[in-house]
């Protein structure tokens, strides 16, 4: 069977549907995003708030954002000659590879490659464009779970602070039976108000990226 066959194209299109979420988490920066976001709402206290749909939702549109100049490059070089008929899906499918791997080499340490490399019993290739995705796609994965935790510690640390002293502050009173964490939040909630915690916390992901 030939890949030109048009069963064959349905049977692709429908398996990489079914792949598509795990892609997106895996080989975008969308995993990095929802990460440090997780990480601040703890860090803030409040348990669900934002919801889920929110940080969700909030770590797409900045995912697509992000990748934008990656996607305007796949359209162009594999999805719009294969919609023409220019190129075969195959084709595409390499075409459409090249910038998604050249975005996750920009963001990928050099241990993480390594460490997939030597599992794989793998030689070095001379040029990092020659290394396979199922070498690429996992180091990025490693690499960008480091980078958010690295973040999420940065974020976590001033309300670490805040909580500290609340604490201090009613044991010192004898208070021993108020939680401090009802006392912290309106605190850790104006301090993230009063520097603008929303503009700093996104405008630092999408610049971790560039």
């Amino acid at each position: 069977m030939q890949l030109n066959d048009p069963v064959i194209q349905v049977f692709l299109v429908i398996s990489f549907l079914s792949f598509l979420p795990a892609i997106l988490v895996m080989v975008t920066s969308f995993t990095r995003i929802v990460v440090v976001l997780s990480f601040l709402r703890q860090a803030i206290g409040g348990q669900q708030v934002p919801p889920n749909p929110v940080i969700i939702g909030l770590g797409l549109f900045l995912t697509f954002f992000i990748m934008s100049p990656t996607i305007d490059v796949v359209m162009k070089n594999a999805v719009n000659p294969y919609l023409d008929k220019k190129i075969t899906m195959q084709q595409a499918a390499n075409e459409a590879a090249l910038p998604l791997k050249e975005f996750m080499l920009k963001q990928t340490r050099e241990k993480d490659i390594a460490l997939f490399l030597n599992i794989a019993k793998l030689a070095v290739p001379a040029t990092p464009a020659e290394l396979p995705m199922r070498i690429v796609a996992p180091a990025f994965a490693v690499s960008e779970l480091k980078t958010a935790f690295e973040i999420g510690f940065l974020i976590y640390l001033p309300f670490l602070i805040i909580d500290v002293v609340v604490s201090s502050v009613l044991l010192s009173m004898g208070m021993m039976m108020l939680p401090p964490v009802l006392v912290s939040i309106p605190f850790k909630l104006l301090l993230f108000v009063l520097v603008d915690g929303w503009n700093l916390v996104v405008g630092t992901l999408v610049r971790s990226f560039q």
